[in-house]
């Protein structure tokens, strides 16, 4: 029991409690199940692309081209949509995981081949996938006149009660808590972020399990890309402007190690709802939704500093073992 009260997990389990807790003291309606569902709906962009997040992290590595990759695969599905209303939404969903993935192939090849620090290179591809929204745009907006019923409804429909939105959310991160836990990818992750070199002696390959990591967070992020502009009808140069720094607070937020190899799904998931609650009570609450970056950018270095300094109480007690055996 104790070390469940002392888990991640747990500590922001009990936040997001209080902070509810908090704003119903103010605010009743805030908490009420249609509420609540409607916060996690609008939440769900952000758990989708901290999943991919997540396991690019735990490989020691970062994808700040997240929210840049959404936005162009966003743009082009919905200039599609404009230009041939009659495309099934399924065609556009395979268009948007397949350009998704290909975006995150080319992080992931760069890191994996040239060996370039991926900061660098997702900063880079970041600024090139603005440049090709702006490109091919125009610096046109698309707006909802523009796009069809079936594309925009599709995200809206709703199935027991939760949007289509939601349910691929809890889908996808159903998948991951089975897939990282339980498949030789998902253990080969943590190995590599844990110890790169211990991992190659087991055999697994870093450069292409990196590779698999961009891959998976790209496609995630090109799914989300349609998702977003189809919910909120409309497409534009700086859609998800700064979203990139929400996508990361929320992995660290969760327990994510950022030295890699350290940390769970469920922690993700909690992180992206605590940060998913604390953006939607702000206009509640009579604060400016401009705040949410700040919040988040000072969330980032405490969680940070919280995981270095449970990093050296683990390191101290290993030490002390070794003292007593010795």
């Amino acid at each position: 029991m104790k070390i469940f009260l002392k888990s991640r997990e747990a500590i922001l389990s009990l936040a997001i409690l209080a902070l509810l807790v908090l704003i119903a003291s103010r605010f009743p309606a805030f908490v009420e199940p249609g509420n609540l569902a409607r916060v996690f709906t609008d939440t769900s962009p952000l758990i989708l692309l901290a999943l991919g997040q997540t396991v690019v992290i735990l490989t020691r590595c970062i994808d700040l081209s997240v929210a840049a990759n959404l936005a162009l695969t966003g743009m082009v599905c919905a200039m599609l949509n404009a230009a041939y209303p009659g495309v099934p939404v399924a065609v556009i969903l395979v268009l948007a995981l397949a350009m998704g993935a290909v975006m995150g192939m080319i992080n992931g090849l760069m890191v994996w081949k040239l060996n370039i620090p991926p900061i660098v290179v997702t900063l880079g591809t970041m600024t090139i996938y603005r440049g090709i929204i702006f490109v091919i745009s125009g610096g046109a907006w698309v707006n909802a006149h523009e796009m069809s019923h079936a594309f925009t409804g599709f995200p809206r429909a709703e199935l027991l009660g939760l949007p289509v939105l939601a349910w691929i959310a809890i889908f996808v991160t159903g998948l991951f808590f089975l897939g990282i836990a339980r498949t030789p990818l998902g253990r080969a992750f943590y190995a590599v972020g844990g110890n790169p070199h211990a991992a190659v002696y087991t055999g697994i390959d870093v450069g292409k399990t990196q590779f698999m990591a961009f891959t998976l967070s790209g496609m995630l992020a090109g799914l989300t890309g349609y998702l977003w502009v189809a919910r909120y009808s409309v497409a534009y140069v700086d859609i998800a402007g700064g979203f990139e720094l929400e996508v990361v607070a929320a992995c660290v937020i969760g327990g994510i190690s950022i030295a890699g190899g350290a940390g769970t799904i469920l922690g993700t998931l909690l992180g992206a709802l605590f940060l998913g609650i604390v953006k939607n009570a702000l206009p509640v609450v009579d604060i400016s939704p401009f705040w949410q970056l700040a919040i988040s950018g000072t969330a980032i270095i405490v969680a940070v500093a919280f995981n270095s300094r449970s990093a050296r109480s683990k390191g101290r007690i290993i030490l002390k073992r070794a003292e007593g055996h010795a």
